[in-house]
């Protein structure tokens, strides 16, 4: 049987050649700004990552973990960081690669899997920068003690994290049909809705396993902030459904 993991790679590929939102690349416009200081990132679908959560970065090493797709790496090395990025999908892989030979700097790009030990040694990196992406694993404690392992002393994780509501609607987010957790390796039901929907394997994951497993990880949450999905009807609704964190290894 095939890997969940196998089929989430697949399917990001399949978004990215479809034109997703999350795989395109930064414009060279938007990189000559970011080096003259006028820059943005998003670690949620619409909010603006506060640029005092990365403080200084000239000099940092950063990875972008789960994090391709050429927009925030770019970013971060104009801005003067030392940049690494892992992401299980080639294609955001190619974009990453692709804006770093356009605009000439120098990237360390890894087709990995973050549901694997990262490979790296500990205390590698100042700042890991984690965008919505836990939704597609069924374990995110893993995540989050190999995102301390590999941190500095010191060092800031700051992840993008999806509540369970999205989970719980139906499809017009008008009903709730979802039992909770919503996890297709256990429920055939979920399982066979994502195999119709055509979008993967996704997981529901609590604030419990996610701002509570940073902490069970040995991470001090320094900050946080809400965010919607930025369309449809919980959006309009403002009902936030996202949430951005900032933790620092003690």
């Amino acid at each position: 049987m095939e890997r969940y993991q196998d089929i989430n790679r697949k399917t990001i590929d399949r978004w990215v050649e479809e034109g997703w939102e999350w795989g395109i690349p930064i414009s060279h416009e938007e990189y000559e700004d970011a080096k003259n200081g006028k820059w943005e990132v998003l670690l949620t679908p619409t909010r603006h990552v506060p640029h005092e959560w990365l403080g200084e970065l000239k000099g940092k090493k950063v990875l972008g973990l789960a994090c391709g797709g050429g927009q925030q790496m770019p970013i971060f090395s104009a801005l003067g960081a030392e940049c690494t990025v892992l992401d299980y999908s080639s294609k955001q892989i190619e974009s990453e690669l692709y804006v770093a030979k356009r605009e000439g700097y120098q990237i360390h790009v890894i087709e990995g899997d973050m549901t694997k030990k990262l490979p790296f040694e500990e205390e590698t990196f100042d700042i890991i920068f984690h965008p919505v992406s836990n939704c597609y694993i069924k374990d995110v404690q893993h995540v989050f003690h190999e995102a301390y392992r590999v941190l500095k002393k010191g060092g800031i994780l700051l992840s993008g994290l999806g509540n369970e509501i999205n989970y719980i609607v139906d499809k017009e987010e008008k009903e709730i049909i979802w039992k909770m957790p919503f996890d297709p390796l256990v429920d055939d039901k979920a399982k066979q809705f994502m195999l119709e929907e055509d979008c993967g394997m996704q997981f529901s994951h609590s604030m419990e396993e996610q701002i509570g497993g940073q902490l069970k990880a040995g991470f001090l949450l320094a900050d946080l902030y809400e965010d919607t999905n930025g369309s449809g009807r919980l959006h309009e609704l403002n009902i936030k459904t996202y949430v951005a964190t900032k933790a620092i290894k003690r």
